[in-house]
């Protein structure tokens, strides 16, 4: 088989069975991140959601109201629209990428009256055509973020937490 031919056949086969022949690059991937960052800082939670492809998962951690995976982009904005309501603000520290993930370290704090949270966060993002199709979110003080989250979604006392 001629090199060029040895060279074409992973490519025409990822044509012709309907996947990507290339990943993003890092730098690709990276930048993504970086703007899903920039947009979250505004505050601009439609511009967040552009982020995030249709079929998303995003896996949050601990023993808390919002945590579990949400599905979805309606799933993963209402659980931003969440935070947003607990002030929960984010700062980039670190990014590493490669084409198919982007690890990134980040501050995560609240500016809410009362019982706060100001730790570290890991989180992993695959990113699929340009788009965030996965984040799993890692907390340096995993009891810290659920102490925060119980006090800022209290639930309903009962009878009213069982009613329909």
């Amino acid at each position: 088989m001629s090199r060029t031919l040895t060279r074409a056949l992973p490519v025409i086969t990822a044509l012709l069975s309907g996947v990507p022949a290339m990943a993003a690059s890092p730098e690709e991937n990276r930048k993504v991140i970086t703007d899903y960052y920039t947009a979250y800082a505004a505050g601009d939670l439609s511009k967040v959601a552009d982020f995030f492809a249709d079929d998303i998962e995003w896996h949050i951690p601990g023993h808390h109201p919002l945590a579990g995976t949400k599905r979805g982009k309606a799933e993963v904005a209402a659980f931003f629209q969440q935070l947003g309501k607990a002030g929960f603000r984010a700062e980039l520290i670190a990014l590493m990428a490669d084409e198919n993930w982007v690890i990134d370290m980040h501050r995560g704090w609240s500016n809410r009256e009362g019982d706060n949270v100001d730790t570290i966060w890991v989180l992993a993002f695959r990113i699929e055509n340009g788009k965030i199709r996965e984040a799993r979110n890692f907390s340096y003080d995993q009891a810290a973020a659920d102490t925060f989250f119980w006090h800022a979604y209290p639930l309903k006392p009962l009878p009213e937490r069982l009613a329909d």
